[in-house]
């Protein structure tokens, strides 16, 4: 299993890191030990001094997936949830300086947290998802679906142009503005459509 991420698919994110808004979605993976396992803290890793929260929409595939229509992408998940896109800011600021790939900064162990799947039909509109996330029971992060500057159905056409998707893959679909720090003794809670989601205390 295998986590496919888009970075820079809300405009407002991509402007508050200074980036410029894609033509394309920008693809990266995260490998399956990335991935927090339900229940445990969130450990700030000794190599970074400045790891941000990211949340994110989350597509589950379920079934495999190659060179998908836009038009056929609909068929290919039939749940959504949250998750977090942990991120080494630090390091990655020195690795795009020096023209490397991120994968230290984002996909070290731990640094992918999964929520809860929900089933796409109890949605009354997926172009229309709303979630926040909550910092120590502030919102930091608000986003909809609607969002986003490619939607669902874009994401799993393009990135099966590259990558064969598999059950149970997950698609970490772009977070919105508000990224920002976590410190030792903070707690994340995620909420989709107003239901709480997931939560991940910071050690």
């Amino acid at each position: 299993m295998k986590v496919v991420c888009v970075g820079r698919n809300y405009a407002k994110h991509a402007r508050e890191l200074k980036n410029s808004v894609p033509d394309e979605p920008i693809l990266f993976i995260k490998p399956d030990s990335s991935i927090l396992q339900k229940r445990n803290a969130f450990y700030i890793p000794p190599f970074s001094n400045d790891v941000h929260h990211e949340i994110e929409l989350v597509v589950r595939i379920n079934k495999m997936a190659k060179h998908v229509q836009k038009k056929f992408a609909h068929k290919y998940y039939d749940e959504i949830g949250l998750g977090i896109d942990f991120t080494a800011r630090d390091l990655q600021t020195e690795l795009k300086d020096k023209g490397l790939p991120w994968e230290k900064a984002k996909s070290f162990d731990g640094a992918c947290v999964v929520g809860n799947f929900v089933r796409k039909s109890l949605f009354q509109n997926v172009q229309d998802v709303k979630f926040k996330l909550e910092k120590n029971g502030q919102a930091v992060q608000m986003g909809s679906s609607g969002d986003m500057i490619f939607d669902i159905d874009t994401l799993i056409s393009v990135i099966s142009r590259y990558f064969t998707l598999k059950i149970g893959d997950l698609i970490f679909t772009g977070t919105p503005e508000g990224v920002g720090p976590v410190k030792a003794g903070d707690k994340l809670v995620g909420f989709l459509e107003g239901e709480k989601n997931f939560s991940v205390n910071i050690k």
